[in-house]
């Protein structure tokens, strides 16, 4: 059998490019958030020594990023309910203001389709807190979209304190990052804010969004909440909180 060889993106930045490959996994409304789509880009240029590539056969196979920045401070005293967004958004804060930094923050693990299940997402976690740990890090946090859930109206809070019977979430990803020394935190309420008017929604998702009220939709870990009079409709994604002590 092949060999996997995960690398930092400073190691090999002539593939910069390769972590645009697999967007397609992610559902298209999911593609709509304003700060992914403004500073999500820039993670491999700014941090290359926290972008991460797997590769077998020279084919891409799976990639990762994470984002240093400075916690706690004085107007940083909690891990935010607006999750990934808000610790994208601080990181380039950090960075912009040349503030020393003392943690980091998971951004995206992602695996291609044909790789699932090969224990490779264990291996891309393990290779972050490696990548975080060498910069002098003892803290990486995580905030985790579990993609175990389809019942979009069960309250998250409810399904992160669902277990197996060796204790172990019932989450699959949730389960990755406990196994690998992960401790949950608790919930980012608002970790993604994806807003649009109902059209914009209709060729996200190919749903009518002709009503007001709460719209399942599939994917979404919880009800999307459209406003017919108001033509728009928003999806507040809830994430996990997850930390590694290294």
């Amino acid at each position: 059998m092949s060999e996997i060889v995960i690398t930092t993106l400073a190691e090999r930045p002539e593939v910069t490019g390769w972590l645009g490959d697999f967007w397609n996994v992610w559902p298209q409304f999911m593609l709509q958030d304003l700060v992914a789509d403004a500073l999500i880009g820039q993670v491999a240029q700014e941090f290359a020594d926290q972008c991460l590539i797997a590769t077998e056969d020279g084919e891409l196979v799976a990639h990762s990023r994470s984002i240093p920045f400075a916690f706690p401070l004085e107007d940083r005293t909690e891990l935010p309910s607006r999750g990934w967004d808000q610790v994208l958004q601080w990181g380039f804060e950090d960075l912009r203001f040349e503030r020393e930094t003392n943690v980091s923050s998971a951004l995206e693990i992602v695996i291609k389709p044909t790789h699932l299940g090969r224990g490779l997402s264990y291996r891309m976690l393990q290779a972050m807190r490696d990548a975080v740990k060498a910069k002098g890090h003892t803290t990486l946090y995580a905030p985790v979209r579990p993609n175990g859930k389809t019942d979009a109206r069960m309250p998250m809070t409810q399904y992160v304190e669902q277990v197996r019977e060796d204790g172990l979430p019932t989450d699959p990803w949730l389960r990755v990052h406990v196994k690998a020394g992960g401790k949950i935190l608790k919930v980012a309420t608002t970790s993604m804010l994806i807003a649009g008017s109902l059209a914009e929604w209709r060729t996200w998702t190919g749903l009518p969004f002709d009503r007001t009220g709460e719209v399942i939709v599939p994917k979404a870990l919880v009800p999307v909440l459209a406003d017919v009079d108001h033509d728009r409709a928003i999806y507040a994604e809830p994430n996990v909180w997850i930390q590694h002590d290294l």
